[in-house]
């Protein structure tokens, strides 16, 4: 067909990207990455020195389960005793910040990549995720570009999330939306030494982990 007809031409949509850049990602995909994969699924702590020595900002604790796909290393950031689970993909053309006590389950999808589909180049736009401390996002979520994601909020299952959601709240569905107050219940002594604490430890709210 002739070119004339079209109104998008897909020829014209070029990389941004730098050449030190380009070789950057090139050294990651092609050399590193590989061996990064094929780290067996206990041993996280392999796979975040690879990611430390790649750029990426990953504070003490944290753990990177297995087969987490990540396609800029240095355009990562996360805090302490977060998790990333198995399968996930981070598509983090921007910037991708996680704060402390996150958990963010299995085979989720975080992409801060989109295309202005209003151009006829169909230009690819980034723009940064933040996820803050606290949060859960459950399996196959989809958070897109430019998302923050309120403290402690919790993003349901196979959510679609395209628009900030607030702190402490449910939200769940496809588009995403906010369904209730996240409470966070107290927790009582484990044993009878620890019942002369209870006043103290009851005061304060759980910080266990959401799996």
């Amino acid at each position: 067909m002739n070119k004339e007809s079209f109104k998008i031409d897909l020829s014209q949509c070029k990389s941004s990207w730098d050449v030190k850049t380009k070789m950057r990602r090139a050294f990651w995909q092609f050399l590193v990455q590989p061996v990064y994969l094929l780290i067996p699924g206990r041993l996280s702590f392999l796979r975040v020195a690879i990611l430390r020595l790649m750029g990426a900002q990953i504070a003490p604790s944290c753990n990177i389960q297995s087969g987490v796909d990540i396609l800029i290393p240095w355009n990562l950031c996360l805090d302490t005793h977060s998790t990333i689970g198995r399968r996930s993909k981070i598509l983090n053309f921007a910037p991708v910040r996680i704060g402390a006590m996150t958990i963010i389950s299995q085979d989720a999808h975080l992409c801060t990549g989109t295309h202005d589909y209003t151009h006829p180049h169909f230009e690819l736009l980034y723009k940064p995720i933040t996820i803050e401390a606290e949060v859960w996002v459950a399996s196959g979520a989809f958070i897109g570009p430019g998302v923050r994601l309120g403290r402690g909020c919790v993003i349901g299952a196979n959510s679609v999330v395209t628009k900030e959601m607030p702190a402490w709240t449910v939200c769940a569905g496809n588009p995403c939306r906010p369904l209730k107050e996240r409470q966070i219940r107290s927790v009582g002594p484990k044993n009878s030494h620890e019942a002369g604490q209870s006043s103290s430890i009851g005061s304060k709210p759980s910080t266990d982990r959401i799996e």
